[in-house]
């Protein structure tokens, strides 16, 4: 079955994980990326030679890089750049992940390439976008959660703020928007026939995950100043929160609406708190007494039964529950097995490996798991084949380590 993206042909040269995963969903949907990659030194730098047997299944699980072909390039080297620039020329997107002007040095700026294919879309990833005072810094993902205010609502009030791995800028930042932008970029190409520039900020893309909760819209519109621990994702109120259960695990419960919350009152049979429930100043508020109290009560009355009863019995009352899983839980899940969220491959060298499935889930031209990640170089000769490059001028080029 065809996939959305099947004749789309997308250039890769990132060096972290936000670029790859961002592809990655690109490629899951049909697209051929190819990942532009440096050689390593040794006798078989850029061979695309199989990897180690203890080294496979590593390989084999690399999710962000399945679905796509390897390529080694010395980008440094004239004769890399002028292989870049003829590649560009048939491609439909380049996504790349360097700071601002790495790409312009390299010979594989979006001005030098527009000139050779004017339909290219060229998507950037960088810390702090292409342009302003900061754009040359560098800097990872807790820095752009601090810079755009995130990293100070997330934690309990007392202490420092804690680290949500890092989703938050990398992945739900810098990945998702890169695609969005990218389909964005291909979908405006359909009218005009012209590619674009498409500018993706880690700061920016965080600003804006920021900006649609309460926390940024009740500042804008009333000048509430949010706090950590504040408001009702600050884990303070009784409704919206962790608890532990009797047998040491752990539970969620995210009762916002007034009726879920009066749904676990009395599946707990604790009618006299209902009037602990989320009334609209919770939102930019810190807790009180009475919500403390419920709180305490509620915890309580967790710890009476296991963290699969307790899942059990809220869900037939209509409440909205969560296990807390640790990560090799989560893939035995039922609900994430039917989803296909949990997917076991056969790998050739490796056996059976285990990877995440496919999110997005479409009807007509569904994402598929094609190919396993590369190992570096696979395609290196295949595609300068491609281009026109013999056979003799493929061994001159690895001789001088540009492929």
């Amino acid at each position: 079955m065809a996939g959305a993206l099947d004749g789309i042909k997308i250039l890769e040269l990132t060096r972290v994980g936000p670029g790859a995963f961002c592809t990655m969903m690109l490629a899951d949907m049909g697209a051929e990326v190819l990942k532009i990659e440096a050689p390593p030194s040794g006798k078989l730098a850029g061979s695309g030679a199989s990897p180690k047997p203890e080294d496979a299944r590593k390989l084999a699980t690399s999710f962000t890089n399945r679905n796509k072909k390897s390529m080694t390039l010395n980008l440094k080297d004239p004769a890399g750049q002028a292989i870049l620039q003829d590649l560009a020329k048939s491609y439909d997107v380049l996504v790349e992940g360097f700071r601002p002007g790495v790409m312009q040095r390299l010979g594989g700026d979006y001005e030098t390439l527009k000139k050779l294919n004017p339909r290219l879309i060229y998507c950037a990833l960088s810390g702090y976008g292409q342009d302003g005072p900061y754009r040359d810094y560098p800097a990872h993902d807790l820095n752009y959660l601090s810079l755009a205010g995130m990293a100070n609502l997330i934690g309990p009030p007392e202490g420092p703020p804690s680290i949500p791995l890092n989703v938050v800028a990398d992945y739900a930042g810098a990945s998702m928007h890169g695609v969005t932008g990218i389909m964005f970029a291909l979908f405006a190409r359909e009218r005009t026939g012209k590619g674009q520039f498409v500018d993706v900020s880690y700061l920016d893309t965080t600003i804006s995950l920021l900006a649609a909760t309460p926390n940024v819209r009740d500042y804008f519109s009333d000048g509430v100043m949010p706090g950590r621990g504040k408001g009702v994702f600050g884990g303070g109120y009784a409704y919206y929160g962790f608890y532990e259960t009797k047998d040491h695990k752990m539970i969620t419960i995210g009762c916002t609406e007034p009726w879920l919350w009066e749904n676990l009152c009395d599946a707990i049979n604790r009618p006299d708190l209902k009037d602990c429930g989320m009334k609209a100043g919770d939102f930019s508020g810190y807790t009180n007494d009475r919500h403390v109290y419920a709180r305490a009560e509620l915890q309580k009355i967790f710890l009476t039964k296991t963290r699969e009863e307790w899942f059990e019995m809220l869900t037939k009352a209509d409440v909205c529950v969560g296990k807390v899983y640790d990560v090799p839980e989560v893939f035995q899940d039922p609900q994430v097995k039917h989803r296909q969220m949990a997917v076991e491959l056969d790998h050739p060298v490796a056996g059976k490996v285990m990877q995440a499935g496919i999110a997005v889930k479409l009807s007509d031209t569904p994402g598929s798991i094609r190919s396993f990640a590369p190992a570096l170089g696979a395609s290196t000769d295949e595609v300068l084949r491609a281009i026109g490059y013999n056979e003799a001028k493929i061994a001159e080029l690895r001789e001088k380590r540009v492929v």
